[in-house]
C-alpha cells in the first residue's frame, strides 16, 4: 500500500467547470480526489509529523500572505508532456512556497527535484501528445478563468484511485 502523504495546495474551484472533465481523463490526481489546484508544497511533512506546532507555523505563514485575485489566462507546457494553466499573478504562490520551504527544510517542493518551481494548475500529464493538444485547444476557448484566493489547504492521502486524498484543514490567507 502507498504511504500516506501530505500536501499544501491552493484549490481553485472556479477552474472546475473548465478543467474537471479534462483532468478526469488526463490527470491521475483527479482520480485520487484532489481538486483543481495550484501546488504550494508536495510532498509536505509525513502525516505523523503534522504536530500542533507545525500546523501553527503553517497558519502564521499563510496569514502573512494577503488574499488576492488571480487569472488563469495562459497555457503552459513542461516538455510537451505536462499541460498546465499559468496563474497571474504567480508571485504569491512563490512567496508561500519559499516561506514554507525555509521554515520546513525537510519539505522542499517536489522533493527538491527542480531548480525553479513554476506555479501552475496541472490539466494533464503523461498522456499521448494528441490528447494533450486536444485538451489545450479546448481550454483556449475557456480562458481566462478568474478566481479569488483566500486560503492554503492541507490535504493527506495516497497515490491511488478512489478519493484517497482528504482535506485536513484550511489556513486563511491574511
Amino acid at each position: 500500500m502507498e504511504p500516506l502523504q501530505s500536501a499544501l495546495i491552493v484549490p481553485i474551484p472556479e477552474a472546475e467547470p473548465a478543467v474537471a472533465g479534462l483532468r478526469a481523463r488526463l490527470d491521475r490526481s483527479a482520480s485520487w480526489g484532489v481538486p483543481a489546484h495550484i501546488t504550494v508544497i508536495f510532498p509536505f511533512l509525513p502525516p505523523e509529523q503534522l504536530s500542533t506546532p507545525a500546523l501553527a507555523a503553517v497558519r502564521r505563514i499563510a496569514a502573512g500572505v494577503p488574499r488576492f485575485y488571480l487569472s488563469l489566462d495562459k497555457l503552459g507546457w513542461f516538455d510537451q508532456r505536462v499541460l498546465w494553466l499559468s496563474p497571474n499573478p504567480a508571485e504569491p504562490f512563490r512567496e508561500l512556497t519559499n516561506r514554507l520551504a525555509v521554515r520546513f527544510p525537510a519539505a522542499q517542493p517536489y522533493g527538491g527535484q527542480f531548480a525553479e518551481v513554476i506555479p501552475h494548475l496541472t490539466v494533464g500529464h503523461d498522456q499521448p501528445a494528441p490528447a494533450l493538444a486536444d485538451a489545450a485547444a479546448q481550454l483556449r476557448e475557456r480562458l481566462p478563468i478568474r478566481a479569488r484566493v483566500t486560503a492554503l489547504r492541507l490535504i493527506t492521502g495516497r497515490r491511488e484511485p478512489g478519493d484517497s486524498w482528504q482535506t485536513l484543514t484550511d489556513f486563511p490567507l491574511g
